[in-house]
């Protein structure tokens, strides 16, 4: 089993982590379908998360504000591109309003059961640019930040397996 998230930043303008999870993979999709399970484990050590808006479906919008432990808020939006339940979820975050962090990227997070109730996701998010993709990883901490988060939902899905 990953004890951590792999990263492979070999492709200059992607960001992609690996990670497993003791967790069987409808579980591990259920986390990423609502806000109240969001809230439990999105972002890196130290943010929390508050959602304003929230539809879940090819199309719909996820609003929310991550609050770091600096104090600051970072604005977010997200829009659903596709939804195959337990398989994938793809999305972009951005846009053109002034309140959002001028950051913008394609995401795909892949679902694979592997068996005996054991989940492995891929998270492989696509920049405009090399450039871009350089910037969140310096200005936002992105690497670093995609392996605290998936840790995050690591312990926030094993709870719920348990449970």
């Amino acid at each position: 089993m990953a004890v951590k998230t792999d990263l492979d930043l070999s492709d200059p303008v992607a960001i992609k982590g690996t990670r497993e999870f003791d967790a069987p993979v409808a579980l591990v999709f259920a986390a990423f379908t609502d806000p109240t399970h969001l809230a439990q484990w999105w972002g890196p050590n130290g943010f929390t998360t508050t959602t304003s808006h929230f539809e879940f479906r090819p199309g719909g919008v996820w609003r929310f504000v991550m609050h770091g432990p600096d104090g600051r808020d970072y604005q977010n939006r997200v829009t659903f591109d596709a939804i195959e339940a337990n398989k994938r979820i793809a999305y972009h975050h951005g846009g053109g309003e002034e309140d959002l962090e001028p950051v913008s990227f394609a995401q795909t997070v892949t679902f694979e059961d592997i068996g005996q109730g054991r989940t492995r996701i891929v998270w492989h998010g696509v920049f405009p640019t090399a450039e871009m993709r350089d910037f969140v990883i310096k200005e936002y901490g992105a690497d670093k930040g995609l392996q605290e988060t998936t840790a995050r939902l690591a312990g926030y899905v094993a709870t719920m397996a348990r449970s």
